[in-house]
């Protein structure tokens, strides 16, 4: 286990006061820059920025952030909801770890690609079968991780082969952990 214990500080953000939403770090007495190659690897839609040492990551419509010796989430509900995000974030970490062996860390500084790159590549027709409103949420969803290109039936079409294949190429389409 990397990480064994933790400090907790839940905030409402200092830009935003009287906020009904919540920010929370956890304050690591263990430096977790290493695990943080093996997290680029396995969290779809993250961002690993080696010389920031750090990786950003959107999860369920929470910013998340891993640094050395902190990890950080915003747009949390309460302050149990916070807890539980944290905690989890922190097994996360330390599954990573535990798991590193048979993983291949990544160095690759990835870019989210542009919704609207990705809207490009969609079918467009708003038919909603991905449980979005329409096709354009669903690019944005799709550019930051929170979907998957399966969750698009009229993509998996034979008509769309060749939009499918550019956009797995631009959205990184890997399995997620956690």
């Amino acid at each position: 286990m990397l990480i064994k214990t933790y400090d907790l500080d839940i905030f409402t953000p200092p830009c935003e006061p009287g906020a009904e939403r919540y920010s929370a770090i956890a304050r690591l007495a263990t430096n977790i820059s290493e695990v943080l190659p093996y997290l680029n690897a396995t969290l779809r839609g993250a961002i690993y920025h080696e010389a920031a040492n750090a990786l950003t990551w959107k999860k369920g419509g929470h910013n998340i952030a891993f640094h050395a010796f902190e990890i950080a989430t915003s747009n949390i509900v309460d302050r149990d909801a916070a807890i539980k995000e944290l905690d989890g974030l922190v097994q996360l970490v330390n599954r990573t770890w535990e798991r590193r062996a048979e993983l291949i860390p990544s160095y690759q500084k990835r870019q989210r690609p542009a919704p609207m790159d990705v809207y490009q590549l969609l079918p467009k027709t708003n038919c909603k079968q991905c449980s979005e409103e329409t096709c354009y949420i669903f690019a944005l969803k799709l550019s930051t991780g929170q979907r998957q290109l399966a969750d698009c039936p009229p993509l998996l079409e034979p008509d769309f082969a060749d939009k499918r294949q550019q956009l797995k190429e631009i959205v990184n389409d890997m399995p997620a952990i956690g």
